[in-house]
């Protein structure tokens, strides 16, 4: 533990407690074992969508035993923009490692949007069932789409596997992405003006079954992010950036996590979260002017609810309008 090797020429790094490969900006830790799982199919797709970056046990048991199919084991890859902060280089492999079914989790940390190309990077991703995107900055995640990581952790879907994250991992997993690659805007900044120069979106990176339409936001109570959730969902029916004329905010709270399965069911686990619809073009959003929007639909999911993308509800939601930036009336309850 902690022996280390450093040979400068190569920049390569060997670490006891598992097998770190650095070289510029990428950086490898794998722990478990070192030869993936190799079977002719697996029985996903399945995701998991936290509310803060840390890895929910039950949401993440779930989607390890519903993509393995209750038997054998599969190999996971961690994706991070930067080095955590924590004591731990890799506190999301720590927590997956140590679950029933996993053969291995390896953590990659990319700096650069250019590491999204890098062979072996994509490698461990198309050799994996399923990728976690870190907490952190989903700029540096956006910056990705276009190179071939993109298409890796698509294929890992594809052949039956999944994908999630948590925090800025969530917002990466919506087909339409809130990417954060201005200030942080808040509730009154995104209501006072839903145009604000802050507000950029990402398109076209990820699109998961059932799952379209679709905007994500974490901490969501904590940090009161209903109204910019609203906002969102407000200004990409005006722009044109969904299918149908509609969009779906899914905002999950720190410590929950909503698991889809295969059929577009989603389960929520460890805390609540909110399903916000727009289905018309607001009254008022324009750049530089509040925004007014009559009869958003909310649903609020509890522990345990369930809600089905595949099928979406037309009942239990309450109403809210917001006049001129204003909400009517207390966003979390009906």
């Amino acid at each position: 533990m902690g022996r280390r090797l450093t040979v400068l020429a190569a920049c390569m790094l060997l670490a006891v407690s598992g097998t770190a490969v650095a070289e510029a900006s990428v950086t490898r830790f794998r722990a478990g074992s070192s030869i993936d799982v190799t079977r002719p199919d697996w029985s996903g797709p399945a995701f998991t969508m936290n509310g803060s970056g840390a890895v929910v046990d039950a949401s993440m048991r779930r989607a390890v035993d519903t993509i393995r199919g209750g038997s054998g084991t599969l190999d996971v890859v961690v994706l991070a923009g930067s080095t955590p902060a924590s004591g731990s280089r890799t506190p999301e492999c720590d927590a997956v490692i140590r679950l029933a079914g996993v053969n291995s989790c390896t953590t990659w940390v990319l700096t650069r949007a250019a590491d999204g190309d890098d062979s072996r990077v994509n490698a461990d991703l198309r050799n994996a069932e399923f990728v976690y995107f870190a907490g952190g900055d989903q700029c540096r995640y956006a910056a990705w789409k276009g190179t071939a990581l993109q298409a890796s952790v698509r294929s890992v879907v594809a052949k039956g596997g999944g994908a999630g994250g948590g925090s800025a991992g969530t917002h990466i997993t919506s087909s339409i992405v809130y990417n954060g690659c201005g200030a942080s805007v808040d509730s009154r900044t995104a209501l006072d003006d839903p145009y604000s120069s802050d507000i950029t979106f990402t398109t076209g990176m990820f699109a998961w079954p059932d799952y379209g339409d679709t905007i994500n936001d974490s901490h969501f109570v904590t940090r009161d992010r209903m109204g910019r959730l609203m906002a969102f969902t407000a200004r990409a029916v005006n722009d044109g950036l969904t299918s149908g004329g509609a969009a779906w905010g899914v905002g999950v709270e720190e410590g929950g996590s909503l698991f889809l399965d295969r059929t577009g069911l989603a389960t929520l686990y460890g805390q609540d979260a909110y399903v916000v619809l727009a289905d018309h073009r607001p009254e008022r959003a324009v750049p530089g002017e509040s925004l007014t929007y009559r009869g958003f639909k909310i649903w609020r999911l509890r522990p345990g609810s369930t809600f089905d993308f595949h099928s979406r509800p037309t009942t239990g939601y309450y109403l809210r309008d917001v006049d001129r930036g204003t909400p009517d009336a207390d966003l979390y309850a009906p």
